[in-house]
């Protein structure tokens, strides 16, 4: 019905794409990924990095997952 695809490393989740089929869209499968990602996220002590939008957008909706994201401590800019 639906994937979430993502790179994980030791400290870091980075969803970077999501896609539900035609057929189930609007019957919530896209949110049913990303609480279950996130959730699965938060168990294993992960910081999230959202470049897919709908992740992005999802969390932003749901302030309950927004202390996941990953804050860059890089000093360094362009």
């Amino acid at each position: 019905a639906g994937v979430a695809e993502y790179i994980r490393t030791a400290e870091l989740v980075a969803f970077v794409h999501t896609e539900v089929a035609a057929e189930y869209e609007g019957r919530g499968v896209g949110s049913a990924l990303a609480r279950t990602a996130l959730d699965e996220a938060r168990a294993a002590n992960l910081r999230v990095l959202a470049t897919c939008p709908f992740f992005a957008g999802w969390i932003s909706r749901h302030p309950e997952y927004q202390d996941l994201l990953y804050q860059s401590r890089s000093k360094v800019s362009d």
